[in-house]
């Protein structure tokens, strides 16, 4: 499957946006990426108690906003209230938690996308349908790619949606559950692309996906170049990085 029409291999995407330099998930963050002309951009979203996408990692906001709440526990008034900026440095003081569709407004088809679905639920959220529904908005079906850890959001987003690329996320993490720690996912939602922790990218793992299946491995978070390097030369087809810049393969 071509992932993005038009775009060199390999993909290279900004953490969170380039969360390197600015608050990871932020629309400064998003800005640094045009800024620093890296192709691709990472982020995570959640569906909010009042039903919009917004962008963030955490399912609690008190790391990035000092707020002890769930995401899906708040509505987006209440969280577009909370700085998300200042725990970063102070100059980013007063930055907010996005949108999804803050972002398309910003960067549109200047860069393509790895979304990450965060949702701890194996039922049906209607985040897929809304993720969906916003992409083709948007028209930029042919500039993303969408992400989870678990399999099930994906299940039912490749149901919606055949034609945009997906991809199932792993790692060794206590918090993956143990049956999911080495890409299992990819059977139960039947993905295109992996979604390795970098430290899960071996030849022999390699080897092993060249015999079954051939997706295309895009592992995570690379910011040292030798490591880029050794990944590449094992063949992955893109890297995530928090300080693409630095890696010197853009």
């Amino acid at each position: 499957m071509k992932l993005f029409p038009g775009e060199k291999t390999p993909y290279i995407f900004a953490h969170r946006g380039y969360s390197k330099i600015a608050p990871e998930n932020t629309l400064p963050a998003f800005q640094e990426v045009l800024n620093n002309k890296v192709p691709g951009i990472e982020l995570d979203i959640h569906l909010c108690k009042s039903g919009e996408l917004v962008v963030t990692h955490d399912d609690n906001l008190s790391r990035v906003t000092g707020c002890n709440a769930i995401v899906e526990d708040l509505s987006f008034d209440e969280i577009k209230k909370l700085d998300a900026g200042k725990w970063k440095a102070q100059n980013f003081a007063g930055t907010h938690i996005p949108l999804l569709r803050d972002l398309f407004d910003l960067v549109g088809n200047k860069a393509y996308y790895d979304i990450e679905i965060k949702t701890m639920k194996t039922n049906k959220t209607g985040i897929t349908e809304k993720l969906f529904d916003l992409i083709k908005l948007y028209r930029l079906e042919e500039r993303c790619m969408v992400s989870s850890f678990n399999p099930m959001p994906i299940k039912f987003f490749k149901q919606k949606a055949p034609h945009i690329p997906t991809a199932i996320i792993y790692s060794s993490d206590k918090e993956v559950p143990w049956y999911l720690r080495s890409g299992e996912g990819k059977w139960i939602a039947q993905t295109d692309i992996l979604k390795p922790d970098h430290k899960k990218v071996t030849k022999q793992s390699m080897f092993f996906n060249s015999k079954i299946g051939r997706r295309p491995v895009i592992p995570w978070t690379v910011d040292d170049q030798n490591e880029a390097k050794r990944l590449l030369d094992a063949g992955v087809r893109g890297i995530i990085s928090n300080d693409p810049g630095n890696l010197k393969i853009l």
